[in-house]
């Protein structure tokens, strides 16, 4: 069993508290279905800083900049991708999550 790391990029924020009661409730079952494969449900992230040859900068070296993650115990990189294809961040608004594997050291 391997870790893979999802960072989701894009998406937007819900306006009305119905859309967020909506959307957190996607996101509860999304991680109901997942079950056990979740080792880390993962937050939303923040404000970003960059740091490259000794200077700091304000932002994210990527864009559109990581909006969160979460990391999940999967057989395969194909059965992690499958997992993550359920995820509400593929609901709207330009969402995307890309799947990394975490490399045993």
């Amino acid at each position: 069993m391997s870790r893979f790391l999802l960072v989701f990029t894009g998406g937007g924020m819900p306006e009305t508290p119905e859309e967020q009661e909506a959307v957190m409730a996607a996101w509860g079952k999304w991680y109901q279905d997942l079950g056990e494969a979740i080792a880390d449900p993962g937050n939303p992230l923040g404000e970003a800083k960059n740091i490259a040859e000794g200077a700091v900068t304000a932002g994210a070296v990527s864009s559109p900049p990581a909006s969160g993650f979460t990391i999940l115990n999967a057989d395969s990189m194909d059965a992690a991708v499958e997992m993550a294809q359920g995820c509400p961040m593929l609901d709207g608004d330009n969402g995307q999550v890309t799947v990394y594997e975490a490399m045993e050291m």
